[in-house]
């Protein structure tokens, strides 16, 4: 159960972004015209779409990064987060603070994804806020790889008070990154940068190097195969947790979705095994419905993909 003395479940303090989606029925070598089949504007940003999931899954969901004041791509932010239930009193608000903007293409045939990224000011965590307080009055901080600096703070003031970290780390973040990598106690990597940090193509030996006696899980997912995860107990043998066979429509915020649902089941004291099902569950349910984060499930949803599909049930491995 999630604890009621905290004033949040979940807090991000990562990048928040505006997404300009186009769909295609394949997407195009160099030099060849494409049509376009439909296009929608969304909220994004690794922190922003795992908020609206947690926010969707139940949790006490809040962000404490920047935004500008007046801008067309904050206000679009503003408005997504009001609307999805996440508190905005902890954000800070910056001049020169703006979401990231990207447009996504989005490939029906093979299913894919390209997103062309742009970022124009601050975005992220602030150097000097969110205040201490702030950090400790929630159960989880949710970080990603963006001003590293600041983030860096965060961790420290969270760890030192016995708060759970979650990273959603893309890339390597460039100068200071070594330090937030080494706190969080939580790291959730994709396969592709697990492999970067480690050196070895097997996601599991990736969870296994990854590991070390100052966390508490590392999981590497890896889309529809799944994920490899670990704690304490199986370090030395990370574990497997197949993907569900879905129809897949749409991939676009999937790992971020895992990382919000993640968060909720952390908030909610859940052992390892259920929260690497849940985000999985979750995911899955996300990349059958267009958006990165209108097609993201509410908690019913999962409840009940999960009563259907749980391969804790039958596994054989203590969860």
């Amino acid at each position: 159960m999630p604890d009621p003395l905290k004033t949040y479940d979940v807090l991000g303090i990562g990048v928040v972004a505006v997404d300009d989606l186009l769909y295609v029925d394949r997407y195009p070598p160099a030099e060849h015209k494409v049509r376009v089949l439909a296009r929608r504007r969304e909220c994004g940003g690794l922190t922003g779409t795992a908020l609206v999931a947690a926010a969707r899954l139940g949790a006490r969901a809040a962000y404490a990064g920047t935004l500008g004041t007046d801008d067309e791509l904050s206000q679009t932010v503003r408005r997504q987060f009001i609307s999805e239930g996440i508190s905005l009193n902890p954000c800070v608000v910056r001049p020169d603070a703006r979401p990231y903007h990207s447009t996504i293409i989005v490939a029906a045939s093979p299913p894919s994804r390209t997103i062309f990224s742009h970022v124009e000011g601050h975005a992220g965590a602030d150097p000097a806020r969110p205040s201490a307080d702030v950090i400790r009055s929630t159960a989880v901080l949710l970080i990603d790889h963006h001003a590293v600096a600041a983030t860096r703070r965060a961790v420290e003031i969270a760890r030192t008070a016995g708060i759970a970290v979650v990273a959603d780390f893309e890339r390597d973040g460039g100068d200071g990154f070594d330090e937030p990598l080494a706190r969080v106690d939580h790291l959730v990597v994709p396969e592709r940068f697990a492999a970067e940090l480690t050196g070895t193509d097997s996601p599991q030996e990736a969870a296994a190097r990854l590991w070390t006696p100052d966390r508490q899980a590392v999981v590497v997912t890896c889309g529809a195969r799944g994920c490899w995860y670990c704690d304490a107990r199986s370090a030395a043998e990370p574990r497997h947790l197949p993907a569900p066979a879905v129809e897949v429509v749409d991939t676009t915020g999937c790992g971020d979705v895992f990382h919000g649902a993640y968060c909720v089941a952390l908030a909610e004291d859940q052992a390892i095994g259920h929260r690497v099902c849940f985000a999985t569950a979750a995911a899955a349910l996300a990349a059958t419905a267009e958006g990165g984060q209108s097609g993201i499930p509410h908690r019913t949803a999962i409840d009940q993909f999960l009563k259907t599909w749980n391969p804790l049930s039958t596994a054989a491995s203590n969860p």
